[in-house]
């Protein structure tokens, strides 16, 4: 083994260190996810850079910063100028996040073995590098967009409030007249039997029981109005 190591060379030596250790790592990765250690604890092993290569500002942040705040029309409280009522979740799955301990590596495990195929193939150096090198970054594209994708797919599996606008509601426990405070509505949405807080947008009082339609989303929170007010 020592006289094989030996007679490698200095340049074949190094890509060895490189793709052993990232070989090891990329499997431990993959031995994780699938016993679903990886997520244990709020920690995502795929995701601990939070680096964000998309180029794109936060408007959100900027808008906020720009405008005053404002007494709501529906709840009565002051919200951020920049505050928009639409249950947008804050998660952002949109972004492709490029640099990630995952996507790194295996940019270094491709890297590594693809510039030791090359090298041992008797091809230049600076060639077997800038083979490596693209071949590396193609796989860092793939292992983001699959990261993206299967975000994007365990999103889609949670409950979003804008799909409750439009529908019909009932009444848990008594939602007070508008800007007096918040219920309580039980719902059908997304197939799954829910209860959500909820604020009035009429100026009578919804009791128990009674049939209300969704008009609006306030973060977490539904409007809701009278349903036989929209058949009147």
């Amino acid at each position: 083994m020592q006289a094989w190591w030996e007679g490698i060379g200095l340049i074949q030596q190094v890509l060895y260190c490189i793709a052993i250790p990232s070989t090891l790592v990329l499997i431990l990765q993959m031995i994780l996810s699938m016993m679903g250690g990886a997520n244990d604890g709020g920690v995502d092993v795929s995701d601990t850079s939070g680096l964000d290569m998309s180029g794109e500002m936060d408007v959100d942040a900027a808008f906020d910063a720009d405008l005053g705040g404002e007494a709501c029309d529906v709840c009565g409280e002051v919200h951020d100028g920049g505050e928009m009522h639409d249950g947008g979740n804050p998660a952002d799955f949109g972004n492709l996040k490029f640099l990630t301990l995952q996507t790194i590596v295996t940019f270094t495990t491709v890297f590594g073995w693809v510039g030791i195929v090359c090298v041992s193939a008797g091809l230049a150096v600076p060639v077997s590098m800038l083979i490596a090198v693209a071949c590396g970054l193609a796989m860092m594209f793939v292992v983001a967009k699959l990261v993206q994708v299967s975000a994007k797919l365990a999103e889609d599996g949670t409950i979003n409030l804008k799909n409750a606008v439009g529908e019909t509601a009932t009444v848990y426990l008594t939602v007070p007249p508008k800007g007096e405070g918040e219920g309580k509505v039980t719902m059908q949405l997304q197939g799954r039997f829910c209860e959500f807080d909820a604020v009035n947008a009429d100026a009578a009082a919804l009791a128990t029981g009674t049939q209300v339609l969704v008009t609006d989303v306030l973060g977490d929170t539904l409007v809701v109005e009278s349903s036989t007010a929209m058949v009147d």
